[in-house]
């Protein structure tokens, strides 16, 4: 059973007019359907890079607002602010610290506290 149906198309890749023989049809050939779904593939792969990408880096917060202590390098990268800035809010006293062994460990319920 074939088809007498003769429509006239616009091609979905190269924007160009053919006569198509069916009513579905989108591209004007084999080559311009070919080329459209390499196009597809290669945004596809670039939107799942883009999703990886983000992933990695949401990954770090994620886990540091799991935590209940933190160190002054994740508190840092936990609020957003330098080092300098932390040092300077803990001098000032407006911050409570912990030293175990070398490490300064910061609770994090502290830090919650100081903007409240």
């Amino acid at each position: 059973m074939s088809s007498n149906i003769r429509i006239t198309r616009i091609c979905q890749h190269c924007g160009e007019a053919f006569i198509a023989k069916t009513t579905v049809t989108q591209y004007c050939g084999d080559r311009c359907a070919k080329r459209a779904y390499k196009a597809r593939k290669k945004a596809e792969k670039i939107e799942a890079s883009n999703e990886e990408t983000q992933r990695k880096i949401e990954q770090p917060i994620i886990e540091l607002q799991a935590k209940e202590f933190l160190t002054v390098k994740e508190a840092c990268q936990l609020l957003g602010i330098s080092r300098t800035t932390l040092w300077r809010t803990i001098k000032q006293g407006r911050l409570k610290t912990a030293k175990i062994g070398t490490r300064i460990i910061i609770r994090k319920q502290d830090l919650q506290d100081l903007f409240n």
